[in-house]
């Protein structure tokens, strides 16, 4: 084979290889033909006639994602940072009009989400921003989408992923948060106190009312002792006073056993001579004695005031 063909068959092969190639998926290729555009290519193994037509660009088909940081100004008059992210997609059927009448679609995107948020922000107070996110995103998405479809795109999503307000605002805001929960804390405290007092209150009168009402129930049994104590010895031909004689006195040296028994006790029991027993019950009967006249002289006077 002559020598100058070899060129000849190299110039071939290059040819026959450059009229093939591939699309990946989810991407668009497409093909001019002397510099006019002549189709348009999905995924997959593809021809054309080398030297005549090129490959003049690819577009992807997937959902991307722009990022765009806004410093705007609020209603009362505080700057704050916004940053949206915008999820768009070439329209399948629109790459025609996405590759050839869009030049730089980001900076379009970008354009158009400045204008929106720069609208609506202005309108709203600080706190109002935060509470209404999701509006500022609707209002971009719906602007987005009426503006973008000519150019062959989709707006798949706005979302308001971040607000940062002025440093020294922000600094504020905290310490406001920061007064508001000590405010709460100190008013849940008090709470927690006055139910403890109150509480303590109701279990110191129910502690109150079943003392006193021990202390009554051992008073009315020792009473009740008494009493049969007195009916047992008038049984045996001991008068009441005789009887309640020998009570006081047993009940006296009962109390000085029990002190006695004591080895560490302080009490003192006064007085404790022996005739302490016997002095006790001469005042008790002198008592009862007294008190039994002048019951007896009020009731005289007052049938003597009645026949008058």
């Amino acid at each position: 084979m002559p020598v100058f063909l070899y060129p000849i068959i190299f110039l071939g092969i290059v040819l026959i290889l450059s009229s093939f190639f591939t699309v990946k998926q989810q991407s668009a290729a497409i093909i001019e033909r002397f510099g006019k555009f002549h189709s348009i290519r999905q995924s997959g193994l593809h021809l054309k006639i080398p030297l005549i037509d090129r490959i003049a660009g690819k577009l992807s088909l997937k959902i991307q994602q722009l990022d765009v940081i806004i410093e705007t100004k609020t209603l009362d008059d505080v700057f704050v940072k916004l940053k949206v992210s915008v999820q768009y997609k070439v329209i399948k059927d629109k790459v025609y009009d996405s590759f050839y009448k869009l030049d730089y679609p980001h900076d379009q995107i970008t354009s158009y989400v400045f204008d929106v948020v720069r609208a609506e922000v202005p309108k709203m107070k600080l706190d109002d921003v935060f509470v209404k996110k999701d509006d500022i995103a609707i209002a971009v998405k719906s602007e987005l989408n009426e503006a973008m479809m000519t150019y062959g795109y989709d707006i798949i999503k706005t979302l308001v992923t971040d607000i940062d307000p002025d440093a020294q605002v922000k600094e504020a805001m905290n310490r406001i948060n920061a007064s508001e929960r000590e405010k709460v804390a100190a008013q849940y405290e008090g709470d927690a106190q006055r139910i403890l007092i109150v509480e303590r209150a109701k279990a110191e009168a129910e502690s109150k009312r079943l003392q006193g009402q021990g202390i009554a129930d051992q008073r009315r049994e020792i009473a009740r002792g008494l009493e049969e104590s007195v009916e047992v010895l008038n049984k045996v031909g001991i008068n009441s006073q005789e009887a309640s004689a020998l009570i006081v006195v047993t009940q006296h040296y009962d109390t000085l056993q029990s002190i006695g028994q004591e080895t560490n006790s302080n009490l003192i029991l006064l007085p404790n001579s022996p005739q302490a027993g016997s002095q006790m019950l001469n005042d008790m009967v002198a008592s009862f004695t007294a008190s039994n006249q002048i019951g007896e002289a009020m009731k005289n006077s007052k049938k003597n005031d009645n026949k008058e």
